[in-house]
């Protein structure tokens, strides 16, 4: 899913986020394990360019969820946003360990746009590309 906005935000549409990116901060101090609310205010800060603050809620998240192939894939979104192109190469091999098989949004995300010039994204292409010709068993 990508997190960044196409277009810059109204003010109405700033505040109007700010208002909900506090009431989410909120519900996530009273219950830090609300993976909702979570998931809402990670999107919510990285729309409003907070990095800094997505990256804390989506490592919180695969604290809480280690297992979740999307928790790893989101958090390889907001580590390349971040710069942190090794470590979002390496969160993208842990989601396709624990199972995320929507590649081709994997190419497209605009978010892995840094990663993508990692060395390792290559060996994730061709992993993906494998894995893509590999035939589904239920």
């Amino acid at each position: 899913m990508a997190k960044q906005k196409e277009r810059p935000l109204s003010r109405r549409e700033a505040r109007d986020l700010d208002v909900e990116i506090g009431f989410l901060e909120g519900l996530v101090r009273r219950d830090p394990a609300y993976t909702d609310a979570l998931e809402l205010l990670g999107d919510n800060y990285t729309t409003r360019g907070r990095i800094d603050d997505c990256l804390k809620v989506d490592e919180q998240l695969r604290s809480l969820r280690p297992g979740d192939p999307n928790v790893r894939f989101n958090l390889a979104c907001t580590l390349a946003l971040a710069g942190q192109a090794d470590r979002a190469c390496a969160e993208l091999d842990q989601a396709i360990d624990l199972g995320y098989r929507d590649f081709s949004s994997m190419r497209r995300e605009p978010d892995l746009a840094a990663a993508r010039k990692h060395p390792d994204c290559q060996r994730i292409r061709e992993r993906s590309r494998r894995l893509e010709k590999t035939p589904k068993t239920h």
